[in-house]
């Protein structure tokens, strides 16, 4: 398995960024940017993005920027999407790299995670576009999904990773997604 992420084997997995679980969340307006700017690299690059909704009578569903990228969404109420009858075959088939984002990060984004990793998948899971009502729960997660065997990468890690070199076709409209980011303290 080669260390970087590669295009044709990925899919990105937004776990649940709900309307009404994301204003809970700390950082939550940039991490949904950065959800957002994955997810339309994504969709340049050819890679699926799809969703998971937990209990969506309660929380609502996928936020709006993401919801337009989104081919799919799996409504859950297991913690663990993995652990729902049918989610593992609904994932776009031949492809066994799984990127997440997603809240909160130290329950449903982990224990699904987890269990992609179970299923034998690769997983990746995304630092900034990933969080949790509070810090210390976010940054014990990102340890625990790092202990158990999944990447822990940015987005712009990830962005560059799918791209694989400056001459890819695509290069130059994912990297005006990626100077959408604004500087620190800009």
């Amino acid at each position: 398995m080669p260390a970087w992420l590669d295009a044709e084997d990925s899919v990105f997995l937004i776990v649940d960024m709900q309307e009404r679980l994301m204003p809970a969340i700390a950082g939550h307006a940039e991490q949904v940017a950065t959800a957002d700017r994955l997810a339309r690299a994504a969709r340049l690059l050819d890679i699926p993005v799809v969703a998971t909704a937990h209990q969506a009578a309660k929380l609502g569903g996928t936020v709006a920027p993401l919801a337009a990228s989104v081919r799919r969404t799996f409504a859950k109420t297991h913690f663990s999407a993995a652990r729902e009858p049918g989610f593992v075959a609904w994932l776009p088939a031949a492809r066994r790299t799984v990127l997440v984002a997603g809240a909160e990060a130290h329950v449903c984004v982990l224990q699904t995670v987890l269990g992609l990793l179970a299923e034998g998948l690769r997983v990746a899971m995304v630092e900034d576009a990933v969080g949790s009502r509070h810090p210390a729960d976010k940054a014990a997660a990102l340890r625990g999904a790092a202990a158990a065997g999944a990447d822990i990468v940015t987005a712009e890690m990830a962005l560059f990773e799918w791209l694989g070199h400056c001459e890819h076709p695509q290069f130059p409209a994912v990297l005006a997604l990626i100077k959408e980011r604004a500087a620190p303290g800009v």
